[in-house]
């Protein structure tokens, strides 16, 4: 199989449950809720994506014809020590990731983290698999580690999905230009149903990707 890469780089998670963690993130190029170009928006499943995932043009990007090759990209960027953690991403990363390449990712040394619009059943062995859902797609991964709802969405309430089997239940707010609004409404969502915490996405205030 060859992978088609957006971009391999070197940062800190920003969001969710584990925000913080240093990690390799590998985006991957495309996605099946948007095209992403910006004239196909309107009409996408998922509106509101703010990430760049077309083409194969970005840094440590390309075409990989080996999930040895892919994986010996994504160790080159870790700079050694700890426990590699590297999330992939997208677009959606589950239209590529496979058996191969999580065999790949583990002998190199690196835990797997997953961000997925959960549309696709993830493959096994994922070590933190983290869904979130997109206005009415269906879900087709109902389990993981992590649930994370972007707040609000017309299609979904965060009751709709609070008996899936996930072990953490993230809401994080709607960027556009009523994110305070949205935060607001987040945080006195949590207060009052404390099975979800409050997810905010600390990469954008660091200025960091």
């Amino acid at each position: 199989m060859t992978y088609s890469v957006k971009e391999i780089f070197l940062t800190v998670q920003g969001e969710g449950a584990q925000a913080g963690i240093p990690a390799v993130f590998l985006r991957f190029a495309g996605c099946n809720l948007w095209s992403g170009l910006e004239k196909d928006r309107a009409n996408a499943v998922c509106k509101f994506c703010d990430t760049q995932f077309v083409g194969t043009d970005g840094t440590g990007g390309g075409k990989f014809k080996s999930a040895e090759a892919l994986a010996k990209a994504v160790k080159s960027h870790w700079p050694g020590g700890g426990q590699p953690w590297v999330v992939c991403t997208g677009g959606e990363p589950l239209l590529q990731l496979d058996d191969a390449l999580i065999t790949a990712l583990h002998a190199s040394g690196f835990k797997i983290a997953v961000e997925t619009n959960g549309t696709i059943e993830a493959p096994e062995r994922i070590d933190w698999l983290c869904v979130s859902p997109k206005a009415n797609a269906k879900l087709e991964q109902t389990s993981g580690q992590e649930l994370k709802l972007v707040y609000p969405q017309l299609e979904n309430q965060p009751e709709d999905f609070e008996n899936l089997d996930f072990v953490i239940f993230s809401l994080q707010p709607l960027d556009n230009q009523k994110q305070a609004e949205h935060m607001q409404a987040c945080f006195e969502y949590c207060i009052a149903n404390p099975k979800w915490r409050l997810s905010l996405q600390t990469h954008k205030w660091v200025g960091i990707r």
